[in-house]
């Protein structure tokens, strides 16, 4: 069931308020509760504003670096979206004012950027560049085209370039993770991922989409390698979607009496402990939520702020009882505006969905995932399961011919 804030709880004040977000919250317990807990202050918030809501955007945001010049041209090619947004405008005169912004940056700004590479990147950094120098001159000629149909392609394909420039800047993590969790599966940078869900009911009738997820291992390395790992394992593949209300949508309990994944190596089941970096600070906090801490007005550099955004659900007094459950949450503006909803700094998350996102709105209770599997980044995972091994179709029928020839002479 999907409920949705009053637009009459803006005009009855913030115990009003207090009382919507409890109910709401309540209202979204998962297979492994969500939480309860008691509404903090900042809840009095709750019309504040929206924030960064792309996916993309915040997971660029989410880079520890800090590059002047590339980010100005990050800033200028977004606010485009903004400005394709005005209602009857069919000017492109401050489009081009933007990407005038951005060239400007990358031009005069070219030098700091190339010495901000890592040596270990320097390569892939300067070949992004170049391809997004060449796309910017590319956009530049669809300006001039007035041709706006194009403008919003190139400059997703800008900032893409943007992004490998910008995390060809980053060698790995920033920070030490704490000795106790050190031993864990730990991913040191991103990983990207697909995974492909038999959907079996929609209004056009059965649909396979694949997704596209991102991790985020340079803010949350135990919580994205943890998950990762479970990946690698093939965990995920032939499981069904547990739980689809309008709020989220939930996986990852298995078969059995267990809640969670139990590592074949100890017999025991294996916990994700809470993780999460709050911005401007040097590492994560771990075992706490920031409601345990007070910090209630201080906003994760991992928001709940796009639609797809993947965390780890958990159980209800347990900071530290996540294990396999994963939500991705549906999201509804106003029921989680940045800094001030239900579940910033109290459920950590590690991920997004960047790509067929809108399709997890059509999951249903009993739809199956085909697999998640790495296609970027696995390099990144530590400590961690190698890929499980799938037998290819042809090596499976010829065991099969042998097997049945086997039969037929005995």
């Amino acid at each position: 069931m999907a409920f949705k804030l009053d637009p009459c709880a803006i005009r009855q004040g913030p115990d009003f308020l207090q009382r919507c977000a409890v109910g709401l919250l309540a209202a979204a317990t998962a297979v492994m509760p969500l939480m309860a807990f008691e509404a903090p202050p900042a809840y009095a918030k709750l019309t504040a504003g929206d924030g960064v809501k792309n996916a993309s955007a915040i997971l660029r945001n989410a880079l520890p670096i800090n590059n002047k010049p590339i980010r100005q041209a990050q800033r200028a090619l977004e606010a485009i979206s903004e400005e394709l947004r005005v209602p009857g405008s069919k000017s492109l005169g401050p489009i081009a004012r933007s990407l005038r912004t951005a060239q400007s940056a990358i031009s005069s700004g070219r030098d700091k950027i190339v010495a901000d590479f890592a040596p270990s990147k320097r390569a892939e950094g300067q070949a992004a560049l170049a391809k997004l120098e060449a796309s910017l001159v590319e956009f530049n000629a669809i300006i001039d085209a007035k041709d706006k149909q194009l403008v919003p392609i190139k400059q997703r394909e800008c900032l893409e370039y943007v992004g490998q420039v910008e995390e060809a800047m980053v060698s790995g993590l920033t920070f030490e993770v704490p000795k106790e969790y050190a031993d864990r599966p730990l991913l040191k940078g991103r990983a990207t991922l697909e995974m492909k869900v038999d959907i079996r009911e929609t209004p056009e009738g059965p649909i396979s989409p694949t997704l596209t997820i991102v991790l985020d291992g340079y803010n949350a390395p135990v919580s994205a390698g943890q998950f990762l790992d479970l990946v690698q394992r093939g965990f995920y593949n032939g499981m069904e979607i547990q739980r689809s209300d309008g709020f989220v949508v939930q996986t990852g309990d298995p078969d059995g009496p267990a809640t969670g994944f139990v590592d074949p190596d100890t017999g025991k089941l294996r916990i994700v402990p809470m993780e999460i970096r709050v911005e401007g600070d040097k590492e994560p906090v771990y075992d706490l939520n920031l409601e345990d801490l007070g910090r209630y007005n201080e906003t994760p550099v991992l928001p709940f702020n796009a639609y797809g955004t993947l965390a780890w659900a958990r159980a209800e007094f347990d900071n530290n009882s996540a294990s396999s459950q994963v939500f991705f949450l549906l999201k509804e503006s106003e029921l989680t505006p940045t800094g001030a909803n239900l579940l910033d700094g109290r459920y950590a998350v590690f991920g997004y969905v960047v790509q067929n996102q809108d399709t997890l709105g059509l999951m249903k209770v009993g739809d199956k995932i085909e697999f998640i599997k790495v296609v970027k980044g696995a390099e990144n995972l530590v400590n961690g399961a190698k890929p499980k091994q799938q037998k290819a179709p042809q090596l499976e029928a010829a065991v099969a011919e042998v097997a049945e020839a086997a039969v037929v002479d005995s």
